[in-house]
């Protein structure tokens, strides 16, 4: 589908290449079963427990990932801008993906998904100089006032507090993952949560080139 396939007074429709981020699940459920595989010859006595960095990591950047694509799927019904909604299409398809296999991980291990101590299994008990904000669960993640403003945007404006509020939360996550990858014990995690931090940076400037063109910036 292309936006062409539309009214121009009306906003693109649901369906189309969007469905690839819901189905991307499945896709990594595939690579997840290769990885687990391959770990070596530990057995299951080295299963992490629920308290480690690596059980932490796993259910609080799934949390936080559905936060990017549900941002991700609200703007793509905000704009018809084509940069963005490829950018927002690659951060849902991405994060589905990811969140796939943290979620698998964890029922692999046989542990919980969710949990209400969020960042605990950080080192010190706190967020490495990334407070979250009141009324959000973790660091960059935007609060439900900041949701609800984001859907009632429309055009440039969405486009702005959309990449403004991508921003803050790929910081967060960026964060996050940096203290898995010194802090998780399984390698095949440690190695995603790098990758994580890599291509999270690499967005983050692209984000800002975004925001200046429309005459804006991260806050």
């Amino acid at each position: 589908m292309t936006d062409s396939d539309d009214a121009p007074t009306r906003k693109p429709s649901s369906r189309g290449p969007w469905a690839v981020a819901a189905a991307a699940v499945l896709v990594a459920l595939g690579l997840l079963l290769w990885l687990v595989a391959a770990p070596g010859d530990d057995d299951t006595s080295d299963v992490p427990t629920a308290a480690s960095a690596d059980a932490g990591f796993a259910r609080d950047m799934a949390v936080h990932h559905q936060q990017a694509v549900e941002m991700s799927f609200i703007i793509r019904d905000r704009t018809d801008n084509e940069d963005v909604r490829r950018l927002a299409y690659d951060i849902a398809q991405t994060q589905a993906n990811q969140r796939g296999m943290l979620l698998g991980w964890l029922d692999l291990w046989g542990l919980p998904k969710t949990s209400s101590d969020y960042m605990t299994w950080m080192k010190g008990g706190g967020h490495m100089g990334h407070e979250p904000k009141d009324g959000s669960l973790m660091p960059g993640m935007a609060t439900n006032t900041e949701l609800d403003e984001l859907r009632q945007a429309d055009g440039k404006r969405a486009e702005i507090l959309y990449l403004q509020l991508l921003t803050d939360h790929h910081m967060g996550g960026v964060t996050m993952a940096r203290a898995c990858a010194q802090q998780c014990e399984v390698p095949q995690e440690r190695q995603l949560a790098q990758g994580m931090v890599e291509a999270q940076q690499s967005e983050m400037k692209l984000m800002a080139d975004m925001l200046k063109d429309r005459g804006s910036a991260p806050r």
